[in-house]
């Protein structure tokens, strides 16, 4: 199982083969670390999934183009937070370029062989002054197992830390898979307003790497709605020292799929510590549903309860009104038919079969106040499954997203 790690600890480093370091250059109002160097000792590889907004940061289109050209191999990722590069035009592709050059150089690579990613507000310009000093001090202490400062760089309006580590056998060969993730806003698939970076000590080729990020991401991080909007910054990026030694890994390998469900629980425990910290959360809300059509009928669905104010707003009050999640599921594009529908909320059955069930009022509303709500819906067409996850809606989340520019 994966574990999470005190705030005081390494994580990201874990893996043997990489190094990282997080400082502060003043890009933050809060005075806070706001740039992080994740390092491998050599060339790594590499796969990344970036958002499919439409609009994108200067950062993410030079990750999709150099990841190609260096044939899946990385020496490691430079992050900003406090400015997302978004909308600059050609001055924010020079910057960008800026920033994967100077790392380059000080880890002593090529600029083609370093990922940049940045968050923040939209529509403004890196202080490069600023970048560039922080670079070269990040640079500076890389080695130093200061993991939790690097994720704090990487944090904008997070509450909390959030990492993962699993550790397994892999022929024979201890292997380590370990993330940390920033996201509490602004997240909906594909992505979220997040940042991901995933580091291991198995012998993975980039092709397989990919191939498994992919199938994690989709049941993890593209399961996670706060507010059903999508960041135009979403990059996760997983990076494979080899240092492991175990027999390089690829997509027909036997030892594969052992190697994919270790990515996929970092990728699914990190995508569960993002929905519990969505902005002015209080409680994380697993919304399961089986009996569908088929599995993209079940996402719909599922997606359509996630993402629904009413029920979040529910949740937050404690009140047990299944009629919010019977409109929700109802108005989705997925098949439902009443007759067939069965609704529990935190394992109490509330609808069954077109008419409501008897239940305590009282005594469920005071399991909806625990930390972690389950809301499950049997549509009793098929097989098809999934879960979403997603947080309650406080006034808190109005507020911080009021004041989030000025």
């Amino acid at each position: 199982m994966g574990q999470k790690m005190p705030l005081n600890v390494r994580h990201i480093t874990l893996p043997s083969g990489f190094k990282a370091s997080g400082v502060k250059c003043g890009l933050k109002q809060s005075g806070s670390e706001d740039l992080a160097i994740i390092a491998a000792d050599s060339d790594a590889a590499a796969a990344i999934i970036t958002t499919t907004n439409q609009v994108v940061g200067a950062q993410v289109l030079w990750c999709r183009q150099v990841l190609p050209r260096c044939y899946g191999k990385v020496r490691g990722i430079v992050i900003n937070s406090g400015c997302s590069n978004v909308c600059t035009g050609k001055a924010g592709v020079k910057d960008a370029q800026a920033m994967a050059s100077q790392t380059a150089k000080l880890l002593d690579a090529d600029a083609q062989k370093v990922l940049i990613a940045s968050t923040g507000i939209i529509g403004e310009r890196l202080d490069m002054k600023k970048i560039r000093k922080g670079i070269s001090t990040a640079a500076g202490k890389l080695g130093m197992r200061n993991d939790s400062a690097a994720l704090r760089a990487i944090m904008t309006t997070d509450m909390r830390e959030k990492s993962a580590v699993v550790m397994t056998k892999i022929g024979g060969k201890g292997v380590t898979v370990a993330g940390m993730v920033k996201g509490a806003g602004m997240i909906a698939p594909s992505m979220a307003t997040m940042i991901a970076v995933i580091t291991t000590d198995a012998a993975v080729t980039p092709a397989a790497l990919h191939k498994a990020l992919i199938a994690a991401v989709a049941v993890s991080f593209n399961a996670v709605t706060i507010d059903t909007d999508q960041s135009t910054s979403d990059t996760v990026a997983v990076l494979a020292s080899g240092c492991a030694g175990n027999k390089p890994i690829t997509a027909s390998s036997p030892q594969y799929g052992k190697f994919a469900a270790a990515l996929g629980e970092v990728c699914n425990e990190l995508a569960r510590a993002m929905a519990a910290d969505g902005e002015g959360a209080t409680k994380l809300i697993e919304v399961a549903v089986t009996g569908a059509r088929n599995n993209a009928d079940a996402e719909i669905a599922a997606k359509a309860i996630a993402n629904s104010p009413l029920v979040k707003c529910a949740v937050k009050g404690c009140d047990p009104n299944w009629g919010r999640i019977v409109m929700a599921v109802g108005k989705s594009a997925a098949k439902v038919v009443p007759e067939k529908l069965t609704v529990k909320i935190c394992g109490v059955t509330v609808f069954a079969r077109s008419l409501p069930r008897k239940f305590s009022p009282a005594a469920l509303s005071k399991k909806l106040s625990a930390n972690e709500v389950n809301i499950s819906c049997n549509l009793g067409l098929g097989t098809g499954k999934f879960t979403a996850l997603t947080c309650d809606l406080s006034k808190e989340y109005v507020a911080i997203n009021a004041d989030y520019h000025t």
